[in-house]
């Protein structure tokens, strides 16, 4: 382990090595593009509690103070609804304490367990008193048991916490007291209960992230045991640093312990545990944080398959990855690793070294097994003490579980991975491919496949509007009734496991790469094949993104135009596919964007300065290259016309069109993800020299003209995000600074700027946000030649109520503004024109 070693020294690389890292998704779907159920109360928080019956088909849901009931199918429908307040006087106890009345001192659902087919087994945090109850899925009515919660569930709703109920016992990993300073794995038996030791060299400040059994296999001859996993990340004992080393930990126990007879009474006899590696040894890379685990289990799988979401400890860039570990590969470490001990050094001070000393039998730490029974040790309690004993001092392996392909199977910057959950698909040409479905602290959802030795993430989803984390993820992979379910502190979103019907043509089905759709031509539609009843060898689906067998037509449907002489056209086109690379063809000709006359924007083509030659029918190409193939589709075709028209208010830049109305806003640039605007790719800036856009012949003067939303009208929906803009001219080296309500703003800030005449500069910026209340922004633009500030306020209102009647009082200031353009792009066509001449244009 030199790679750990190294750690602190690697940390300063991190940046420099992670721009490369991570295929972007091929897919962004924003949250109002793609259908997802919702479900969320008034005055209810913190849905971090989720239980999927899929043979009820409903879905429990743990909040702050209610316990809800929801249809697993649609979970908008409500079937039941339990409220577990806390009372008066617990809340002013634990308000003396010290903690938050309102906030902390309140009963969070932690614990959600299947009990029987009668009772969940349900456990909160009670005001810092946990408790642990009875649900009566009948009546919905708590027993009243009001059982001491302790070691079952965290006192504080921010401690971490994880649990899993094995044939009726509870297991558990938490903290067991009041201040979070003594962790516990522990299980809740009437006959048997268990916990680790109250010792370092057993757990050490852990965060528990996830538990589940694995149950011993029943063609097996060695008669093993069901095995309880637990994955955290605590503090090394084994590396010393200035700081505290975080590192990633497995730990089993076994089903039939039952604690020793006089050593380890009531203790664990079976607790050991062993590092996670995950790492990228070619890049010196090291992922010490785990965050989530989801252990796959099917019967096409040999082994169950362990998968954990990991990142760095000190992740200022924003990296994450995912590493998956063969159960056996787990197995080996605990069975025949080598043990660690502590030894004493000068000053007393301990060290944790490779122990290389006789190792008792029975193995320390084994379940018992056939081979323990034919020597007499039935149980746990007959075991000798030098067995329990070494157990006790030597809980950590010195081996660590290395992952498949020793290497992580994704990497991708610029994102948190909090939440993961696997399923296992069979494609058209029965290949089968473990599907990833990953979510991100920006309410994000990632579904990524492996294909080839490589990664390709087919889609990323914004399942919560307001980008808040992902703190609860569970899958259902029944046939037909494939659902995601992610929760978060403001609710629960219900998504399907595919969008298949947003492709509409066979090429971007195809070009998806997506196991659950394929194209159904004689419907002309891209199916989910797992709702079909059955599957047809007509149906095309390419996992390899080869999308030759399509015969799409191509669009033939146009949209008209009419602009007059010297104006700038706007002509739209919309392209999903952040892989592909989008064409603008003029009369077949493939046009050059980069040139002065032209600018390309995210969804359409700006061009400026309008005249007779610029007449036309203008096609809208998306070209995406998949193993050195090339695929084209037709998105757009737009017929330009030339004639003079009646001037408007609105300036030369806004021109009368029969079918879409045009405009200068511009728009960020293609391939860039809103989902993740930190550290998105920056727009390319103009290399040739355009005259100065506004009037001023200053060279220093600055000039800002207020904030503005691309419909010119100050208002916003609250259902969805929005685009501001800001623009000015100024000296070199000018930059913008946004503040919202006050708050400098650092996210979704994307920045252009083009070199005018005089060493000035013209710069645009923009910010994509969703608000839900009233909110102002200020744009500052900063420069040498002094700072100038333009402020607006955004007004909120329902979708339905928009329009020219809901206009409010700030649409006059803006209108003056467009009269104030008007002028200034005036004086730019006579200079445009004047340059014209001097080029011998």
């Amino acid at each position: 382990m030199m790679a750990l070693c190294a750690l602190y020294a690697v940390w300063g690389l991190v940046v420099e090595v992670a721009i490369a890292f991570g295929p972007v998704p091929r897919i962004t779907w924003e949250h109002r593009e793609v259908q997802l159920i919702h479900f969320h109360e008034s005055e209810v928080s913190n849905y971090s509690t989720l239980l999927l019956s899929e043979d009820k088909d409903v879905l429990y849901v743990g909040a702050r103070e209610v316990i809800f009931a929801l249809n697993a199918v649609n979970i908008a429908e409500k079937q039941h609804e339990l409220h577990w307040k806390v009372t008066e006087d617990k809340r002013t106890k634990c308000a003396v304490k010290g903690k938050s009345e309102q906030t902390e001192c309140r009963n969070y659902v932690r614990v959600l367990q299947q009990l029987n087919d009668t009772f969940l087994y349900v456990c909160g945090t009670n005001a810092f008193q946990p408790t642990c109850d009875y649900l009566n899925l009948i009546s919905f009515e708590l027993g009243g048991k009001n059982e001491d919660g302790k070691g079952r569930c965290p006192f504080d709703p921010a401690q971490s916490y994880t649990s899993v109920m094995v044939d009726g016992e509870l297991y558990s990993g938490t903290s067991y007291n009041f201040l979070g300073s003594e962790p516990i794995i522990s299980r809740h038996s009437t006959q048997s209960p268990l916990r680790t030791e109250y010792a370092i060299p057993w757990l050490n400040e852990p965060n528990f992230v996830f538990a589940d059994v694995i149950r011993a296999d029943q063609n097996s001859t060695d008669g093993e045991d069901d095995k309880i996993y637990f994955f955290f990340t605590e503090v090394s004992v084994e590396y010393e640093f200035v700081g505290k080393l975080m590192i990633p930990r497995i730990a089993r126990v076994c089903k039939r312990d039952q604690g020793g007879l006089r050593t380890l009474q009531k203790k664990w006899t079976s607790f050991l545990k062993a590092r996670l590696i995950c790492t990228i040894p070619d890049k010196n890379l090291i992922f010490n944080i785990i965050n989530d685990v989801f252990i796959l289990k099917s019967p096409t799988l040999k082994e169950p398959v362990i998968y954990g979401v990991f990142s760095p400890q000190l992740n200022n860039v924003g990296l994450s990855a995912v590493c998956a570990y063969n159960l056996s590969t787990v197995e080996n470490v605990f069975l025949k690793g080598k043990y660690m001990q502590s030894a004493t050094v000068e000053q007393s001070h301990t060290k944790w070294v490779r122990y290389n000393g006789e190792i008792p039998n029975p193995r320390p730490g084994a379940c018992i097994n056939n081979e323990a029974r034919a020597s007499n040790y039935m149980s746990s309690l007959n075991l000798p003490d030098k067995t329990l004993q070494f157990v006790k001092d030597h809980p950590l392996m010195d081996d660590s579980v290395t992952p498949v392909g020793d290497r992580p199977r994704l990497v991708k910057r610029d994102v948190k991975y909090t939440q993961i959950v696997v399923d296992r698909v069979r494609a058209l040409n029965s290949t089968i491919y473990d599907v990833m479905f990953i979510g991100t602290d920006q309410g994000a959802l990632h579904k990524a496949i492996s294909y080839e030795n490589g990664m390709h993430i087919i889609e990323e989803t914004q399942l919560f509007p307001n980008f808040e984390p992902v703190q609860t993820l569970l899958l259902s992979s029944r046939r037909g009734r494939r659902y995601l379910y992610a929760g978060s502190n403001s609710g629960v979103v219900q998504s399907p496991v595919a969008f298949c019907d947003k492709y509409t043509t066979c090429v971007d089905c195809v070009l998806a790469r997506d196991p659950y759709c394929a194209w159904k031509p004689l419907e002309a539609s891209c199916i989910d094949i797992f709702k079909e009843s059955e599957v047809e060898r007509s149906w095309i689906q390419n996992i390899g993104g080869d999308a030759s067998s399509c015969s799409d037509k191509v669009r033939e449907n146009s949209l008209q135009h009419t602009f007059k002489h010297g104006s700038t056209a706007e002509l739209k086109c919309s392209q999903k596919s952040n892989l592909a690379q989008v064409v603008w063809k003029f009369k077949d000709d493939v046009l050059r964007v980069e040139s002065p006359k032209y600018r390309l924007l995210e969804k359409a083509l700006l061009i400026f300065n309008l005249s007779e030659g610029d007449s036309g029918v203008y096609q809208c190409l998306s070209e995406e290259k998949v193993k050195n193939k090339k695929f084209s589709q037709v998105l757009a075709k737009h017929v330009l016309e030339l004639k003079k028209i009646q001037h408007t208010t609105a300036g030369p830049t806004t021109a009368a069109a029969p079918t879409e109305a045009s405009s200068p806003i511009p728009f960020p640039p293609t391939g860039t993800s809103f989902l993740s605007c930190v550290g998105s790719d920056s727009p390319p800036s103009p290399t040739s020299t355009q005259p100065d856009v506004w009037s001023s012949t200053d060279p220093v003067k600055v000039m800002l003209l207020p904030p503005f939303l691309s419909d010119q009208a100050q208002h916003v929906s609250v259902r969805g995000p929005f685009h501001l803009f800001c623009q000015a001219t100024g000296p070199g080296g000018s930059y913008f600074v946004w503040k919202k309500n006050g708050q400098k703003m650092k996210a979704c800030i994307t920045e252009q700027s083009h070199m005018l005449f005089a060493g000035r500069v013209h710069i645009l910026s923009w910010v994509k946000d969703s608000v839900s209340e009233d909110t102002e922004y200020k744009c500052s633009l900063i420069s040498k030649a002094g700072n100038t500030t333009s402020e607006v306020l955004i007004t909120v209102e329902d979708k339905g109520s928009a329009g020219q009647d809901g206009w409010t009082k700030e649409f006059d200031t803006w209108r003056n503004a467009i009269n104030e353009h008007d002028k200034m792009m005036q004086n730019w066509r006579e200079t445009w024109e004047s340059c014209n001449k001097i080029n011998g244009l």
